[in-house]
């Protein structure tokens, strides 16, 4: 994730920066000279030793990205003690298990879309503010291929990730004569926290569907959100860039 061309160290926001995708952008990030402010329910041993190893550089708070006050106070002292906000990443999200809709709770489907829609807009709202001050700054959503594609028992996760994507597509028309840049990310599947539960026989017909008939490589998502994230990709914003095998295709 190359630095982009302002005064002083860049800041990026990472929700869910502890885990998976998130912390593996933390990594990049923080090698390559940011400042990042990251969130994500609880604590482990990764954000332990990275608070420990780059005191200054590093910062992490416990929020949980469905309460919308903790987000929101979150963003503010980030940039309070940061300066700026260069970045946002909005990684964080939930699935859970298959759940077919006519036995979904209505509490379920209110958690799934607070953690998959209301939260990320919440949390590009505070900072967009931020980044507006500057007129400069890059916000990255996560997206899923469920948003492009149907899956038997993932509506309503489904339609939270694709609001993701028309969210950033509208922002990034409000947003583009601040200078600030809005894109989303659809990953394929890959191996994360959010898939431990997908058996090894699901595992194989996804492979068998993916045109170049594998999984992702963790790294292979990072390095889009690299490209999206650098200034190699000035000239792109309201885009959803798919990084999936071909599964969509």
């Amino acid at each position: 994730m190359t630095r982009p061309e302002t005064s002083g160290d860049p800041v990026a926001v990472v929700s869910g920066g502890s885990r998976g995708l998130g912390r593996l952008a933390v990594e990049r990030l923080l090698g390559e000279g940011w400042r990042v402010a990251a969130f994500s329910r609880s604590a482990n041993a990764f954000v332990q030793d990275t608070l420990a190893g780059h005191p200054d550089r590093f910062w992490w708070q416990p929020v949980d990205l469905a309460d919308h006050d903790r987000t929101r106070a979150f963003a503010a002292a980030a940039a309070e003690r940061f300066g700026r906000i260069d970045l946002l990443l909005n990684n964080a999200g939930l699935l859970g298990r298959p759940e077919l809709l006519l036995t979904t709770a209505v509490s379920r489907t209110e958690e799934l879309i607070a953690a998959n829609l209301t939260g990320p807009i919440i949390l590009t709202q505070a900072c967009a503010k931020v980044m507006a001050r500057r007129k400069s700054g890059t916000i990255l959503n996560v997206s899923s291929v469920n948003a492009v594609r149907g899956y038997r028992g993932a509506a309503v996760y489904a339609a939270a990730k694709a609001g993701l994507d028309g969210f950033s597509r509208s922002l990034a028309r409000e947003l583009g004569p601040l200078g600030i840049r809005v894109n989303s990310i659809v990953p394929g599947f890959f191996e994360s926290d959010m898939t431990t539960d997908v058996t090894e026989e699901s595992r194989e017909r996804i492979r068998r569907r993916t045109p170049l008939g594998r999984l992702a490589d963790l790294a292979e998502i990072a390095d889009a959100i690299s490209f999206l994230a650098s200034p190699r990709s000035s000239f792109i914003t309201g885009q959803t860039l798919i990084v999936d095998g071909g599964i969509t295709c």
